[in-house]
């Protein structure tokens, strides 16, 4: 089978998606923060069905849950990866994992000002 024969692209192309769609619910299944920022992220479109948003603003809360949960997928891989590789304690695997850790707090904590912003004006109206 040549990889430019252009009858097995979508067969592959699919075998991929399959892949990457595993990774996600494997990562949900097994991994308590990615548990976490998908019950935040479910939380949070509810809400958002419940209170009037905008395009933009929805635009900003799928884009907020959206890089949360990639982040995430990211962190948890190179985690598994920095754990493949070596099982013994070492200065620089522990600096892969929290520097990975670390953008995902930071997204998180963008996510949770983006949240904030768009639905603190709109519930506060409520009250």
């Amino acid at each position: 089978m040549d990889y430019k024969d252009k009858k097995y692209v979508p067969y592959r192309l699919s075998r991929s998606f399959g892949f990457a769609i595993y990774g996600i619910f494997h990562t949900v299944k097994n991994e308590r923060n990615m548990q976490i920022h998908v019950f935040v992220a479910a939380v949070t479109i509810i809400l958002g069905c419940m209170l009037p948003l905008s395009y933009i603003e929805w635009l900003f809360i799928f884009s907020a849950i959206g890089g949360t949960l990639s982040l995430e997928l990211v962190n948890t891989a190179i985690e598994n990866t920095v754990d493949l590789v070596t099982e013994e304690k070492h200065p620089l695997a522990k600096i892969a994992k929290d520097v990975a850790a670390g953008a995902v707090l930071i997204y998180a904590l963008y996510s949770v000002i983006v949240g904030c912003i768009i639905f603190l004006p709109k519930i506060y109206q409520y009250l």
